[in-house]
């Protein structure tokens, strides 16, 4: 280990863990004004009514399932997300190749999605180095592979700082093996890693995990049993959504829940990785890895801003949506489908994301219909 980089991290990690102590400390000093009493009823009404809100496993990865748990913590505490590991690009693929650790990022933006204070938290967990040997990583990998490196493996660090950092539910890495995506396509040409497999998505009709039987974390199974729904997306379909369901048991458990399996769609498609493919691609791939149709479809039906979609357009994306006759056929099928209005845009850049907030609630209004009449079974 180079003495300035093992430095430069002993650094960050302590500088992170005095700063998270000083923000626990703050909240607990002061003198009980009146105010400061109204504050903690409210608060700990609040703090009632989230310990009362679903149980919800969210199975991905990508700034799909960062964005998704973002507005669920507004409704519930009992969040599970079970993040892939397969990411091989940008700070976390440097880390995992030279480290030896699984990829920290998609696991750092779910917990910065469900912090108390995500937008403070963001600033500071996703400050990226511009120069020197950390040109390129953000901080909060960084803090991530440091407190592996304390911890001793990835999963005990990712539940320290699922504690240190207070957040509204859990996040579990699916797996701590070092697991591979690897895939076939068309013509037989066999492609191997997340960047391969993404750059020939359309291409693919098998897809697997090297080695084979990799074992999830029991912890997630667990989260399975218990939930009252699995949300599975929305992100990238070929590298956050199936790799989760490739392993053997985890796609045994989710197909056995009693839980209705909720599928969201991306509003678009992807370059490379889903270019040309329709909606109902997106679900039969899920249905061939599953080993059953999802319960639920959840697709976007509203507008996109002209000038948004034209530049996706000039990239190779295209909206994703249901036609009457293939929601028809879903319905045949047993398969519930949820349309509505569920565009978002993110300031910075522009970009599509779904509206978290109108997705939440669409996804939390089943969950407490599902609940009281269990009217989801077509």
């Amino acid at each position: 280990m180079d003495p300035l980089l093992g430095a430069g991290l002993g650094f960050f990690a302590g500088a992170f863990a005095a700063w998270g102590t000083r923000l626990l400390l703050e909240r607990e000093k002061g003198t009980r004004t009146g105010g400061a009493r109204r504050q903690d009823v409210m608060a700990s009404a609040i703090e009632y009514r989230l310990s009362m809100g679903p149980r919800i496993v969210a199975i991905g990865g990508g700034t799909g399932l960062s964005t998704l748990l973002s507005g669920l913590k507004g409704f519930t505490r009992n969040l599970t997300a079970v993040v892939t590991v397969t990411d091989e690009g940008g700070s976390s693929g440097r880390l995992r190749q030279e480290w030896g650790v699984l990829p920290p990022g998609d696991v750092r933006n779910c917990l910065v999605a469900l912090a108390e204070n995500d937008n403070a938290l963001q600033r500071i967990l996703s400050f990226r180095f511009d120069r020197g040997e950390l040109a390129g990583h953000s901080l909060g990998n960084l803090i991530l592979l440091a407190t592996t490196e304390l911890a001793g493996d990835f999963q005990r660090a990712v539940e320290e700082l699922n504690k240190l950092l207070a957040i509204r539910g859990k996040v579990l890495p699916v797996t701590t093996e070092s697991v591979v995506l690897v895939g076939e396509t068309n013509s037989g040409l066999r492609v191997k890693g997340e960047l391969d497999v993404s750059a020939h998505g359309s291409e693919l009709n098998r897809l697997w995990l090297e080695p084979r039987h990799a074992e999830p974390l029991s912890e997630v199974l667990q989260a399975i049993r218990g939930a009252e729904i699995i949300v599975l997306g929305p992100g990238s379909l070929f590298t956050s959504i199936l790799p989760n369901l490739l392993l053997e048991k985890v796609a045994l458990e989710v197909r056995a829940a009693a839980a209705p399996k909720i599928y969201v769609a991306n509003l678009m498609t992807q370059p490379g990785e889903t270019e040309g493919l329709s909606l109902l691609e997106h679900v039969d791939w899920i249905t061939s890895v599953l080993g059953s149709l999802p319960d639920v479809v959840v697709a976007n039906q509203a507008p996109i801003p002209p000038d948004i979609l034209d530049r996706y357009r000039q990239q190779g994306a295209q909206p994703l949506r249901l036609s009457a006759e293939e929601e028809r056929f879903l319905n045949d099928a047993g398969t519930l489908v949820l349309q509505g209005d569920f565009v978002g845009l993110q300031p910075a850049g522009g970009y599509l994301r779904h509206h978290t907030q109108r997705l939440s609630e669409a996804l939390v209004r089943f969950s407490r219909d599902a609940k009281e009449g269990g009217s989801w079974r077509t």
